[in-house]
């Protein structure tokens, strides 16, 4: 299923770039979004981590040249430094949740960053919001309505 929900988001991201000009938020964004959308905080979470780095990005970008590959390099690897803190230091285990609190992937929080600082963040977050409800919505159909976890 997991597969089946990223190839899916690659298409839905593709389509909306090519309608819309704007990205997802990152090529396997809306896959890996609607694979989480019946866990809120996850998406918070996730969301939280990709607010840092955009501002931290924003505040390197005043005192170096940040463009191109190295905003994005500089945003994926911050999102997995930030990433990988919150999980070993359980930064989000105080959320009031039933089930653990994980930042999504590895690069899922830079990729948003990059795309945040790319294209604006309303922009962002709606296209990707869009994309992984429409993901989350083909796989009901695909997989008959069974549960996605």
């Amino acid at each position: 299923m997991f597969e089946v929900a990223v190839g899916l988001g690659v298409i839905i991201s593709l389509v909306f770039l090519e309608a819309f000009g704007v990205a997802a938020g990152g090529i396997v964004v809306a896959g890996y979004l609607a694979i989480y959308l019946h866990q809120p905080w996850t998406i918070i979470a996730t969301l939280m981590i990709s607010f840092t780095v955009y501002i931290i990005v924003k505040l390197l970008g005043k005192v170096m040249f940040i463009y191109g590959r190295r905003r994005m390099v500089i945003s994926v690897l911050l999102g997995f430094i930030l990433g990988w803190m919150s999980r070993t230091y359980g930064l989000f285990d105080s959320f009031p949740s039933d089930y653990s609190i994980q930042v999504i992937g590895f690069i899922i929080p830079g990729l948003i960053a990059n795309s945040m600082e790319k294209q604006g963040i309303i922009s962002t977050l709606s296209i990707m919001f869009v994309a992984a409800a429409i993901v989350r919505f083909m796989l009901i159909i695909i997989f008959a309505g069974a549960l996605i976890n």
